[in-house]
């Protein structure tokens, strides 16, 4: 399986950015998949998650502000940012997890993933 993000960049506070993952060499709708963010000298941290079935699972300090839609036709997973914040600069990284359904409090752990994409930067200024 492959995964490959686009769409990060530089915008000013409250601006917003979609990412993109395109998915290729699996079954896209048979997993989970969503968004991670490193930012330097923190751990990985989960950030929104979509399961097979549409079910969502967002961090708290993103919730009201990002949504991850999918397209399975196009096997694409999108992160929509809006209301940005200079803390929301990280690198961004797509992950899917092909370990099955995974519980709200499993879904953001970064553990239960085992597939990722090379990461993309997101950079708010104030």
């Amino acid at each position: 399986m492959r995964l490959v993000e686009s769409g990060g960049g530089s915008v000013q506070a409250g601006g917003s950015l979609r990412l993109s993952c395109r998915v290729s060499g699996f079954t896209y709708i048979t997993f989970c998949t969503g968004w991670f963010r490193h930012i330097e000298g923190k751990e990985l941290e989960g950030v929104a998650i979509v399961d097979w079935d549409g079910i969502t699972t967002y961090a708290d300090s993103v919730k009201g502000r990002f949504t991850v839609p999918k397209d399975d036709a196009s096997a694409t997973l999108y992160l929509e940012m809006n209301s940005l914040k200079p803390e929301d600069s990280a690198t961004y990284y797509c992950a899917a997890s092909t370990v099955g359904r995974l519980s709200a409090s499993r879904a953001l752990g970064a553990g239960w993933y085992n597939y990722w994409g090379q990461g993309t930067q997101v950079t708010v200024s104030s």
